[in-house]
């Protein structure tokens, strides 16, 4: 019996064979856009004084980045909780200001027992907002670390356009090695079809990563996680990282991604010109699929997590995310994405026999 074919909801998930049961470890990998995680102090390096925090009056600022930091917490414990029972081991993050604010978060009375690690580095974009990995000591060893920097420039200026980079973190998740490439792709400033060619390079910059790894390690398992700024049908994941939609067509070397189908079926993470779409997206490589036939982790489902509470109840925008920041004014929300997140399973050596 394959081994997705049974999925019980509990810490070890159990598939019934015909002599004895057979027990899974669920961890959580998990995507977050965390909407202008800002600090309230002025960092005159980067142009953080138009980030929603900053435009607020000084007095009432650290009120609201607390409560930020409360509702970013509230959010990423429960992701994935109701198979794994407990918050993501693996976190991408993108919209962050800088490292600081990540152990605020980390630190948080609701993630603290977590006891969660941070990967971080310092992006040269214009706004000040950087990626990171969130891990659970206790879950995730890293071996390696590094930023890969995003060389884009405006076509007809020829100027250097200063966005994220793109953070690249190898380790072992219970021992067994995989890699993480978190993005938060170039928006779409100016029109869909005039940005098309930057997140084209940053699709391009994640395969040169994935062809690298491969170079090292044909059946490497490489997770692409992030805020896309782009649809699961969009030429910079569809043709340049050619992510498939059939998991049957997954070879090796090849990309899964779980969310070409949601995409089609309507679902969204964000709202961008009033259409609703999935750019946060998770996707992998051949390895982390069952029909690989590797030890360690493996690919269950994808999902969006969306539960009643972070959406706009009424309204014009009913149903879309409930974000923390609308016309200079904190609203009480989360952000203006839902995050992603997909479940992956191993199979726990059964030692009673020895």
């Amino acid at each position: 019996m394959s081994m997705l074919c049974v999925f019980a909801f509990a810490k070890a998930v159990t598939a019934q064979t015909s002599t004895k049961a057979k027990q899974y470890k669920v961890k959580t990998v998990a995507f977050y856009n965390l909407e202008n995680l800002f600090d309230i102090e002025d960092d005159t390096s980067i142009n953080d004084e138009a980030s929603p925090i900053m435009e607020m009056a000084e007095g009432v600022r650290a009120n609201v980045y607390q409560k930020k930091l409360t509702s970013m917490a509230r959010v990423i414990r429960k992701i994935g909780s109701e198979k794994s029972q407990t918050a993501p081991s693996i976190l991408g993050v993108c919209e962050i200001e800088n490292r600081k604010v990540l152990e605020d978060l980390v630190n948080h009375p609701l993630l603290i027992e977590y006891d969660y690690g941070i990967v971080h580095f310092n992006s040269p974009d214009r706004r000040g907002i950087d990626t990171g990995l969130l891990y659970k000591k206790s879950d995730f060893r890293v071996l390696n670390s590094e930023s890969k920097e995003l060389l884009i420039y405006d076509k007809s200026s020829g100027k250097r356009i200063y966005t994220r980079d793109q953070t690249v973190v190898t380790g072992e998740l219970d021992g067994d090695k995989m890699t993480f490439i978190v993005n938060h792709w170039p928006s779409r400033r100016g029109g869909e079809q005039k940005s098309r060619s930057n997140r084209v390079a940053a699709a391009a910059l994640n395969q040169k990563v994935i062809d690298s790894l491969h170079s090292i390690d044909a059946m490497s398992k490489v997770v692409i996680m992030g805020d896309l700024n782009d649809y699961p049908s969009n030429k910079s994941v569809k043709v340049t990282l050619n992510a498939q939609e059939d998991r049957k067509k997954v070879r090796p070397q090849m990309i899964y991604n779980p969310y070409m189908r949601m995409g089609k079926d309507g679902f969204g993470t964000t709202a961008y010109r009033d259409a609703v779409g999935i750019f946060d997206q998770i996707m992998f490589t051949y390895p982390l699929l069952s029909e690989a036939s590797q030890d360690g982790y493996v690919y269950y489902n994808a999902n969006i997590y969306n539960p009643s509470f972070m959406m706009n109840k009424t309204g014009r925008y009913k149903g879309y995310p409930l974000r923390s920041f609308a016309d200079g004014t904190f609203t009480g929300g989360f952000s203006d994405h839902f995050p992603v997140y997909v479940y992956l399973v191993k199979e726990i050596e059964d030692k009673s026999d020895n």
